[in-house]
């Protein structure tokens, strides 16, 4: 930890321990401790550690081929993306690696749809986005951040966004204009919470949408591929967007994978050269992400989230009044709100840490749960006992 201080970027500030291995939902420091993982990597852990369907997929692609550039076709990549865009009941996909690259993929396309098909005015795009957003890093992206730790001194800012509260549809329909070619959301919002937006919003979004002639782009990167107990959290509203933008889970924490995915009648808008990345639908990716998409073909991930996530709520309402001010969530993913008279989600995050408990907290008084889908209820369970103990220490 000293050597990391002295010779790295401060630009994030981890718990005091430092991982050797893990293995499913455990991971074991270099001391040996042992500590359950109730974070998941953001969800980019899904399948847990190690998986090992996914580590035999990836192994099996190290010893044949990693990387040809899109210069060259190579032989996972049309199979990864039919199957992707199957399990997305969508058309096209355009591949990246990181989920802030695919959150720019998907503002390029909607920028270039709105010129290219709805015919607006070049130069006069405008995408609506939502307060207490978290899509990435990138100086765009931070351009419509209202997070003054993620915006603050990276100016001058990208111009083209109007920005409106969450989860309210009165204002997402008037800041819709002619010159609006996209709504980007996620349908949960991670960072600033584990937020969950009213019912009939996602349902609300997506008719305001359709009427006028915008797109709707769905960011599951955190919620989706599993998480909330469905495929993708805008299930729970019957909802399928015109996009989607998909990363975290889709590399099963082994490579960096994302994805925008949507219609012919949208990516379509792309020609060769206007777009891409070098690593972007590399052979060791596609291996992976087609496990990946197997994987949650069988159903069984999202029913472990929708029923351990049932029960992990269930427990934490039991703690309202403990200490616990307020719970949001859906499936394996829960914001718990910390009476701050016991202390920060640091503190907090800090007394978890010391009983074996690995969390991260957010915006102050906030500890987010998301742990690997193969958790067992005993690990669960396990877990909340050392919040309760926390909580009473």
């Amino acid at each position: 930890m000293a050597a990391a201080e002295a010779h790295s970027a401060h630009n994030y500030h981890p718990l005091p321990v430092v991982v050797a291995t893990a293995e499913g939902a455990w991971m074991t420091d270099v001391e040996g401790r042992r500590y359950l993982d109730m974070l998941a990597g953001y969800s980019a852990l899904n399948f847990g550690h190690g998986n090992p369907r996914l580590i035999a997929a990836a192994k099996a692609q190290l010893e044949r081929v990693t990387l040809t550039s899109r210069a060259f076709h190579h032989d996972k990549f049309a199979s990864f993306c039919a199957e992707l865009a199957d399990l997305c009941g969508m058309e096209t996909v355009l591949p990246m690696n990181t989920g802030a690259e695919a959150v720019e993929t998907a503002i390029k396309t909607a920028r270039k749809w709105g010129y290219r098909v709805k015919g607006v005015p070049d130069g006069r795009a405008k995408i609506i986005v939502a307060a207490d957003n978290f899509h990435g890093r990138t100086t765009t992206i931070v351009s419509f951040s209202t997070d003054p730790d993620a915006r603050a001194d990276f100016g001058p800012y990208t111009p083209g966004f109007t920005v409106v509260p969450y989860g309210d549809l009165a204002a997402v329909e008037a800041a819709i204009d002619d010159d609006t070619v996209a709504v980007l959301l996620e349908p949960i919002q991670g960072e600033a919470g584990v937020l969950v937006p009213p019912p009939g919003y996602l349902a609300g979004v997506r008719r305001l949408t359709a009427e006028r002639n915008v797109l709707f782009v769905a960011d599951e990167i955190q919620s989706g591929l599993g998480r909330t107990g469905r495929t993708f959290a805008c299930e729970h509203e019957d909802v399928v967007p015109d996009v989607y933008v998909l990363g975290k889970a889709l590399g099963g924490g082994v490579v960096p994978v994302s994805a925008v995915v949507s219609s012919q009648a949208v990516l379509g808008v792309f020609r060769p050269g206007e777009h891409g990345s070098t690593f972007g639908g590399n052979p060791l990716a596609c291996a992976v992400g087609l496990e990946v998409v197997a994987m949650l073909r069988t159903g069984e991930y999202q029913e472990r989230a929708a029923e351990l996530g049932a029960h992990l709520h269930r427990e934490l309402g039991a703690l309202t009044g403990s200490g616990v001010t307020g719970i949001r969530g859906r499936g394996l993913w829960a914001g718990v709100d910390i009476d701050p008279a016991l202390g920060t989600g640091r503190e907090i995050s800090e007394r978890l840490l010391a009983r074996g408990v690995l969390v991260k907290d957010t915006h102050g008084s906030t500890i987010r749960l998301a742990p690997p889908l193969v958790i067992t209820k005993e690990d669960l369970d396990w877990s909340l006992d050392q919040l309760r103990s926390a909580l009473a220490s």
